[in-house]
């Protein structure tokens, strides 16, 4: 499916019923990352996975910012009347949602931040000097995204009202550091170091992923 919001074209998809579930994936990614993931959590939600500007099928070309992806999916969520959503993101997509989640608390019920990080000095050195070696030569725009982005301060943290799940891999690119500064400054959010896992792996497995989430996005009588 698809719905023009902050002016884009944003490609998305829908399954299941009950409380509203919003997916974000990371840079590089589309929405069929989740492909896995998404029947399991449609038992109990009414999923909606989108694909971030210039990723998938949503439009390209486009300019790309956190900030801006952010407002999309703001957008989103005001376009479709989304209340007290599930909001879980992976990597670029948990930085999309914690913006998302501090500008629009009152919309924002339960946050999955997984492999998120607050500044680009978040991720681990090597890797962050692998992208800018890669941007160089390539001059990728989601490449230069990671480069210049995100910076998201401790005031934004603490705008966050919505119950929230820290995930990060003990072999994460990012930095464990990163993890426990986005846990702190989050009021009353729980952090959970998956062990044996990197940034990705437990994430693109829906039978490692889903047992780490499942009881904390399960609908409760006052979602």
């Amino acid at each position: 499916m698809e719905i023009t919001v902050n002016h884009i074209r944003i490609n998305y998809e829908k399954h299941g019923s009950g409380a509203p579930l919003l997916l974000l994936h990371g840079n590089g990614e589309d929405l069929h990352l989740f492909d896995d993931l998404t029947p399991l959590l449609a038992k109990t939600h009414t999923v909606y996975a989108l694909d971030s500007r210039d990723h998938g099928q949503s439009e390209r070309g486009v300019a790309l910012t956190y900030e801006l992806m952010a407002e999309d999916v703001r957008a989103f969520l005001r376009e479709l009347n989304l209340m007290k959503v599930t909001l879980i993101g992976f990597s670029d997509g948990a930085i999309t949602a914690m913006l998302v989640a501090s500008a629009s608390p009152r919309r924002i019920h339960k946050l999955v931040l997984a492999g998120g990080n607050l500044t680009p000095r978040g991720v681990r050195w090597a890797a962050r000097a692998g992208v800018r070696l890669a941007y160089l030569k390539h001059r990728d725009p989601l490449l230069g995204l990671m480069l210049h982005g995100p910076h998201i301060s401790q005031k934004q943290l603490r705008a966050i009202t919505a119950q929230t799940l820290v995930l990060t891999g003990a072999k994460d690119v990012i930095t464990r550091k990163e993890s426990i500064a986005i846990a702190s400054g989050i009021p009353g959010s729980i952090l959970q170091i998956v062990p044996n896992a990197e940034h990705s792996d437990y994430v693109k497995d829906a039978s490692r992923f889903y047992p780490l989430i499942r009881a904390f996005v399960s609908p409760t009588p006052e979602a």
